[in-house]
């Protein structure tokens, strides 16, 4: 099979491309002394008409890729006599690492009252990337894997149990399973002789809106407001894109109402169109978005750029860190200058810790976030209004940084309390970014264990693991990860079942799918700088 060879580009870097719904139905016969009854299949829903549905994302994955991009052409549901509908047919660009464990609102469809029992997805061009050290000079490497578009056979859409569509409104759930939709070589880093494949492999499931659905964490750029009836449009922000291409992703009508918590600006009315917000919100049981938080960190819309993704390196020499950016939007995206990863300059930068989490005081240790302890691995949002690449030191100069919460998946090694908080202490995999990272010389903050993280669970953290947390059991945490003076702290907003932990390959191969000759490429970014990589 013909093997393709990396493109490497060096040094500046440009783009390359590229609940079951469970109608449970309880018949009570209530009846006197001497009288019976027999017991009866519940009827079956009266299904006519059509249903407003909402096509959420949302992905299952462990630490092993930091990013994981595809462009769906469609969408389609078949129902068990074999009528088809499409959920859409309009080209659709998505990123699923940032959703690990969360929801996001694609679009809303009406289709008919059916009973749908398979579906099949199209999808164009797509890429899952990961960042690791060259092994024989230690140096950074971001790897792209990339097909220009996906063959039929390499993606699957499993349906577990039949869908029910009915009603007035209700969620599709797409989740992603990260770990078999990406097969990786040995390791990140191949030597352009090591098969790989991209198979998107997607588990759909119905939601219900009998009570709202939690959309934490969307990032985006307000498109217009409309002060009358306290709503505003919002264009969420994009993954990787092609140069001169817009980074705006899909666009949401968002609600606001009297308990909207505004962190950064006080209230809707001093709003503007083009501002950057970073938002929860919940799905209502009419399918509509309502903002339970709108934070704006960085408030002046002046040829802003806004980058959110983890920190690959920090640089003692000068004030510089490189981000791997996994979602991207405004003046430097739009003009195809933003490369997934590069360099900033935050000499000037204002280091601050997102309002999200409201029982940070309570823990039993101060967490902070600045410039002396940021480190390798961690979740930031950062914000610029340079209009070009500087030379060095000056690079990009950044705004702010702002430290977001993310999502660790590793294994409990212990169990402790420390006042009203359960610690569990959580190993991380080798391939984990924090560990993988961690060895580079010359960082600003050196971690004591980069294995080892201590998650804080209290009252305030939602509980939706299935499984036990015990010990040798995985935990996926959602949270604020702290470099409390080198040991690595979470505070844990939500708890997710854990995704099994890979030995080697990110998953089984899969035969006749690596090296699709006519499309597929894997493209190197070596990071070097004579001062800030060594």
């Amino acid at each position: 099979m013909k093997t393709v060879l990396p493109f490497r580009p060096y040094l500046y870097l440009s783009y390359v491309p590229g609940l079951l719904m469970v109608f449970i139905i309880v018949l009570v016969a209530a009846c006197t002394t001497g009288c019976g009854t027999r017991g009866s299949n519940p009827p079956a829903p009266v299904l006519s008409g059509n249903t407003s549905v909402t096509v959420l994302l949302s992905s299952t994955a462990n630490d092993q890729l930091s990013q994981y991009e595809i462009s769906f052409n469609s969408v389609s549901l078949t129902s068990k006599s074999g009528k088809t509908v499409d959920l859409f047919t309009t080209s659709q660009n998505t990123e699923f690492i940032h959703l690990n464990g969360q929801a996001e609102a694609l679009l809303t469809v009406s289709i008919p009252q059916d009973i749908y029992t398979s579906a099949t997805a199209s999808i164009g061009p797509a890429n899952f990337t990961c960042a690791t050290l060259i092994p024989a000079t230690g140096g950074l490497d971001i790897s792209m894997f990339a097909y220009g578009y996906v063959p039929s056979n390499q993606v699957t859409v499993n349906v577990p149990t039949p869908i029910t569509v009915t009603g007035a409104g209700m969620g599709l759930k797409l989740d992603m399973q990260v770990s078999p939709s990406a097969t990786l070589p040995s390791s990140c880093y191949t030597t352009d002789l090591e098969p790989w494949s991209i198979n998107p492999t997607f588990d759909l499931t119905p939601v219900s809106f009998s009570s709202p659905v939690v959309e934490p964490l969307l990032d985006g750029r307000i498109t217009s407001l409309n002060p009358a009836d306290n709503t505003f449009t919002i264009a969420l922000a994009g993954g990787v894109r092609m140069p001169g291409a817009s980074g705006d992703g899909q666009i949401l009508t968002v609600k606001t109402s009297n308990s909207t918590v505004y962190q950064g600006v006080n209230g809707l009315s001093l709003l503007i169109v083009g501002t950057f917000v970073d938002m929860d919100a919940t799905i209502q049981s009419d399918g509509s978005q309502l903002a339970t938080r709108i934070a704006v960190e960085d408030a002046n819309t002046t040829s802003m750029t806004v980058s959110t993704g983890p920190v690959l390196q920090t640089n003692t020499a000068w004030p510089v860190l490189v981000e791997l950016s996994r979602q991207n939007q405004g003046y430097l995206t739009d003009a195809g200058l933003f490369p997934i990863g590069s360099y900033f300059s935050f000499g000037s930068a204002a280091f601050q810790i997102l309002g999200r989490f409201a029982n940070l005081q309570s823990l039993p240790f101060v967490p902070s976030f600045d410039a002396s302890n940021v480190f390798a691995g961690q979740n930031v949002y950062i914000t610029t209004q340079a209009i070009t690449w500087g030379y060095p030191p000056t690079y990009f100069p950044l705004t702010t940084v702002t430290l977001m919460p993310q999502t660790i998946n590793g294994t409990i090694t212990g169990i402790s309390t420390e006042g009203s908080f359960t610690v569990y202490t959580v190993m991380l995999a080798a391939y984990d970014l924090i560990p993988t990272l961690a060895v580079q010389q010359g960082q600003t903050t050196v971690l004591n264990d980069p294995s080892t993280v201590l998650i804080y669970v209290d009252k305030t953290t939602s509980m939706l693991n299935k499984q036990p947390l015990a010990l040798g059991s995985v935990m996926r945490c959602g949270g604020m990860l702290f470099n409390d003076n080198g040991t690595m702290r979470m505070d844990c907003g939500q708890v997710n079942d854990g995704v099994a932990v890979q030995a080697g390959t990110q998953a089984p191969e899969v035969a006749g799918s690596a090296h699709l000759p006519q499309h597929s490429v894997a493209v190197h970014r070596y990071l070097r700088h004579p001062v800030a990589s060594k």
